[in-house]
């Protein structure tokens, strides 16, 4: 009967010990609880402050394909290919759709 008593006490002080610890689980996870509104505005100024770096990348990978297009057009042309004229519109319309792109982007959002 001895042995009964002395497993239930030590079954309560692992119970106590457990619940001890979930207790103070919970006081640290709700200490670390943040308002939403603030992560939600911290993500919004870290996105905006990347914007102008990604804009300006756009257009370096506008001048870019530009730069390319124009090698490629010049071949062509001095190839004698007779389907130049839409390659040059090709590669300059794709050229002239991301400047566009990253300006109505940069107004849209009034970066």
């Amino acid at each position: 009967m001895e042995n009964v008593k002395w497993g239930l006490k030590k079954l309560s002080r692992k119970m106590k010990a457990a619940m001890a610890t979930l207790v103070l689980l919970g006081i640290e996870l709700q200490a670390q609880a943040q308002d939403g509104n603030a992560g939600i505005n911290e993500a919004n100024s870290k996105v905006r402050s990347y914007f102008a770096s990604g804009t300006n990348l756009m257009y370096a990978v506008g001048a870019l394909l530009g730069l390319i297009g124009a090698v490629k057009v010049y071949q062509k042309w001095n190839a004698g290919d007779p389907d130049t004229s839409k390659v040059a519109a090709a590669w300059f319309g794709s050229c002239v759709f991301l400047v566009v792109v990253a300006t109505v982007i940069k107004s849209f959002f009034g970066v």
